[in-house]
């Protein structure tokens, strides 16, 4: 009987091949939720509609444009007292040309999200190639569009399997700080943070509140980073401003490992 068929050998180099990711993941997990020492945050900008003016927008930004990003990581690792005083550093990296490949509709086919993953991940590597800091750095790719009145924009996720983060903003200055919020959620997804609203992007009660023992309960006064929205009643809720009006909660705090779970 022939051992090394070519087919036995495809088998091999395969297994090998998905060794090898697993433990690459869970070194970038390991690392990326330690908090001894800062998370980097590479921003990756990309032209969203192809238009001259977002276009003139990327050119003009500058890693100070997200220093809003790395204050609210300090302030709130203060309140879960982290040994690493500044927890994230974000920068700003090269424009990116190539669209990143389109996730499915259906979030819930499994098979679907999973080749999208691999591509997402492939693309990622092609376009900013992996290196040993990717075991500690965070990859967030943002599309930027033109703000249009009504628009709403695709939605943003974080995958926690690569350090990525696909995100939609708008190439607008004076939409700078809530772009900020989003580009922060997405960064807490990657390190194991889940969202904390409903179908009908609700935050839930009590992780999705900042302020879930407020007498009187609403209005809430900040929003959970995590559900993104500040609670005015029980069927009502509105995007926080900036990321000053948002905070870090217990929920967040322990999937993210700033709180111990022993």
């Amino acid at each position: 009987m022939k051992v090394f068929t070519f087919k036995n050998v495809r088998i091999v180099i395969l297994l090998g091949l998905l060794a090898y990711a697993a433990i690459y993941t869970k070194e970038q997990k390991l690392n990326s939720r330690s908090w001894y020492k800062p998370v980097y945050v590479t921003i990756f900008p990309i032209n969203g509609d192809t238009s001259l003016e977002t276009d003139r927008y990327i050119s003009e930004l500058s890693t100070a444009d997200f220093k809003d990003i790395d204050s609210f990581f300090a302030q709130n690792a203060e309140q879960y007292q982290l040994i690493a005083t500044q927890p994230i550093i974000t920068t700003l990296g090269q424009a990116i040309t190539v669209h990143p490949p389109t996730p499915p509709t259906d979030r819930s086919a499994i098979l679907q999200v999973i080749i999208w993953s691999i591509k997402l991940r492939y693309w990622a590597y092609q376009n900013t190639p992996d290196s040993l800091s990717n075991k500690n750095r965070i990859r967030l790719y943002v599309i930027y569009h033109q703000a249009k009145e009504s628009q709403a924009l695709e939605h943003s996720l974080g995958l926690q399997k690569g350090l990525i983060g696909i995100v939609h903003a708008f190439a607008d200055p004076k939409q700078n700080p809530q772009n900020a919020i989003v580009m922060t959620h997405e960064i807490l997804h990657t390190v194991g943070a889940t969202d904390k609203y409903d179908r009908f992007n609700l935050p839930t009660y009590p992780d999705g509140y900042a302020d879930p023992n407020k007498v009187p309960l609403y209005p809430q006064l900040r929003a959970e980073i995590m559900a993104g929205r500040m609670v005015i009643s029980e069927h009502d809720a509105k995007m926080a401003n900036s990321l000053r009006q948002v905070s870090v909660g217990e929920k967040t705090a322990t999937e993210i490992n700033w709180i111990s779970q022993e």
